[in-house]
């Protein structure tokens, strides 16, 4: 109780896909983390990061800095900036420690097909992305990741966190995870059920484990919390076992430590799977890690303090808030043969972070209700007749209870047939409060903001032949993975998805609904015409284009990536005489600018850098959003600090480097070409995010995100 009395320390933790991964480490290291030692705040010693012993490779560092202390103190303005600005970018993400645990001990690998059941805010999805792309030659991995959550509203907050990291292999959906839809694929011409190699459920729960971070839950915590909850948690791991693959692991974890909402949850799943699923131990996978056992004998206690041992000893009357798989199997050797053992609770003391429950479950054979392939799906010319009312459930058809032993369970092989009971609504039909979600029917509702469609370019559209020859592509070049956002008028963007997550979207497009896919990678010129070419580059999917462009290309030094990312417009006569003979025997428009670190010069940045930027009559000048340019210039060794003002922000550059050109000399440019300063002005607003998080929904006007109390 003692460690739940002291407030949560901060954690941060470092995208280890991306090639700066080890320069911003080095900066951490070297520059931030050493100007906090000796360091003191309103009187408290400034404990200086140290790395989770546990976190491969120390890609995450945790310290005692509050949001208060980090966001009001002047000595700690620099390192504050450089938390967000790098968070904004996607290089940083600012997560709780044990949130980090269900994401490695899923040991996903670039080529799994993933399921994260209930992703919001989208912290360890942001994990499961950088898995995927462990491999930065290689643009398009063959794996993906559904993040499915049953919020509208969080789902935006799930897309925000998930551009950062400019994938065209994630998706966001938005169903209720009890009854997340199963999806097909096509395999070779045929129509296969797609079965996921890991499935990440993370699934809502009481919180009792946040205490340290979440004060409400001291005065709103009531072990009904637990009972509402149990039900739906087993009916979404149910609902996720039936979608695994053979072989595939399911993580199942909780920030609670109650066992109604953990190992009871765990027996029931593994007791109804009749062997098809065991536990995983997963000891030895994260070495330095603290955790105990999973228990394997609890009671049940109810809100005025009641407590049972066993189910017989319930009285009738409460029946309809006790269930009987919350209690453990009373059979000693069905128990011990379920190792519950091999269940990871993290509590509070044992290293300093929240309370969590983690559980690794491993798929050997089909669900004893799906021995057989489900049928796929066919749409029917004829209306479906309705489900009339037996006299076992006199609502109107809805399914047994997945709780009850012997019942059939929801989302088997006749899941299309069948309708369930809200998630929203106990036994007795009074609804639960703290669930929300519609109840799932044959007919998929759409609920929330209605999205802009997904369209694929067809093979013979006009629109790609004139890119293709401005840009040289490769003719491996994938151009059926194009997509827009509209049916109508001009093409103002162009958006690209890796070809599995194309195969899904194609052949499920009724049956789900999606908020989100695809990254940027062309954006339309107003007066691109001009220029052979109407869509220039978007830095967003710049580094997936790269390895597809021939032409168009021009290597800088550092010290011209200096000079572009602190001048507007800068004059060729500003860039070194190599970019300049590259340069000048360009046509204008868009551009790739490209770094190429030099290994016999250790003490410059040691990573590759690609730019967008638009080659205009006499100056060059680059389209990458503010927090990116503050990444890049950092790596470089140039601290820039955002100066608010009343009129805006601006950067003032606080070490020496190329100071931005008078505004007269922009503006005095004999030849300066109009359409680039045009198309430059316009790109700002598309490509150059504000301080705010905007609506990352592409092609979408969706609400802005906002955070939620539902713990996670």
């Amino acid at each position: 109780m003692g460690a739940l009395r002291e407030p949560l320390p901060a954690t941060l933790r470092i995208t280890g896909y991306k090639s700066h991964a080890k320069e911003i480490l080095h900066c951490l290291k070297n520059k931030y983390f050493k100007e906090l030692e000796d360091l003191e705040v309103d009187g408290q010693k400034v404990e200086v990061p140290q790395p989770l012993s546990w976190y491969p490779e120390e890609l995450a560092w945790h310290t005692n800095l509050s949001r208060k202390i980090l966001r009001k103190s002047p000595q700690l303005e620099k390192f504050h900036q450089f938390l967000v600005s790098e968070t904004e970018s996607g290089n940083i993400s600012r997560q709780e420690a044990v949130s980090m645990i269900p994401p490695l001990l899923l040991n996903a690998h670039p080529h799994h097909k993933i399921l994260d059941m209930c992703a919001a805010p989208g912290s360890k999805t942001t994990q499961l992305i950088e898995m995927l792309h462990a491999d930065m030659n290689v643009p398009f991995p063959e794996g993906f990741v559904i993040a499915n959550d049953v919020d509208n509203k969080r789902c935006y907050l799930l897309v925000h966190q998930a551009k950062r990291l400019s994938s065209p292999c994630i998706m966001v959906v938005n169903h209720d995870a009890s009854s997340i839809p199963r999806l097909q694929i096509d395999v070779n011409g045929r129509k296969e059920i797609l079965f996921y190699d890991r499935i990440l459920c993370d699934v809502p729960c009481s919180g009792d484990g946040t205490m340290r971070k979440n004060i409400d839950v001291w005065k709103k915590w009531t072990t009904l919390n637990s009972l509402q909850l149990h039900g739906l948690q087993l009916r979404i791991a149910t609902r996720g076992a039936e979608q695994l693959v053979e072989g595939g692991r399911m993580v199942y974890s909780t920030c609670s430590l109650n066992p109604i909402e953990d190992e009871a949850v765990i027996a029931s799943l593994l007791e109804k799977s009749e062997g098809a699923l065991e536990l995983a131990d997963v000891s030895s996978e994260l070495p330095g890690l603290k955790w105990m056992p999973g228990i394997t004998h609890w009671k049940v206690m109810t809100k005025d303090g009641q407590w049972f041992a066993e189910w017989e000893d319930v009285p009738h009357s409460r029946h309809t808030q006790i269930r009987p798989t919350m209690f453990p199997p009373k059979d000693p050797e069905k128990l011990q043969a379920m190792h519950l053992e091999r269940c990871l609770r993290i509590l509070p003391h044992h290293q300093n972070t929240g309370g969590f429950f983690v559980a690794v479950l491993v798929k050997k054979s089909s669900m004893p209700w799906n021995k057989r392939p489900p049928k796929l799906q066919v749409e029917s010319a004829e209306p479906r007749e309705p489900v009339r009312a037996s006299p076992a459930h006199p609502t109107g058809g809805a399914a047994a209870d997945p709780t009850e032993p012997g019942s059939k369970a929801v989302g088997g092989m006749e899941d299309t047939d069948t309708m369930e009971r809200p998630e929203n609504v106990d036994d007795s039909g009074s609804k639960r409060d703290g669930v929300c979600g519609p109840p799932p029917s044959k007919k998929m509702k759409l609920f929330g903001f209605k999205e802009d469609p997904f369209v694929f370019i067809p093979e013979d559209d006009p629109l790609f032949p004139p890119i293709q020859k401005f840009y040289a592509l490769d003719p491996s070049f994938p151009k059926m993975n194009l997509l827009t956002r509209t049916t109508e008028g001009k093409k103002r963007q162009l958006y690209m998805v890796s070809k599995e997550l194309r195969n899904v979207l194609v052949n499920n497009s009724e049956r789900m609904k999606v908020i989100n896919t695809g990254i940027k990678v062309w954006c339309r010129n107003n007066s691109g015409e001009e220029f052979d070419c109407a869509f220039r580059l978007a830095q967003e999917g710049i580094y997936t284009l790269y390895p597809f462009i021939n032409s168009r290309i021009i290597t800088v030094s550092m010290e011209d990536v200096k000079i572009l990312l602190t001048q507007e417009n800068p004059f060729f006569r500003k860039l070194s005489s190599e970019t300049y003979s590259q340069a000048k025997d360009l046509a204008k428009g868009s551009i790739v600018l490209k770094y190429e670190p030099d290994p016999t010069k250790p003490d410059t940045l040691q990573c590759p850098i690609v730019l967008c930027g638009w080659r205009g009559k006499a100056s060059i000048r680059t389209f990458v959003p503010k927090n990116e340019r503050l990444h890049y210039l950092r790596m470089m060794g140039l601290e820039v600090l955002a100066e608010k003002k009343k009129e805006g922000t601006s950067l003032a550059q606080e070490s020496t480097g190329s100071s931005g050109p008078p505004e007269d000399e922009v503006s005095a440019e004999p030849g300066a070409d109009p359409a680039a300063s045009v198309d430059a002005s316009a790109d700002a607003t598309v490509d150059t995010p504000s301080d705010a998080p905007l609506d990352a929904s592409t092609g979408s006007s969706g609400p802005a995100p906002t955070e939620t109390s539902l713990p996670r």
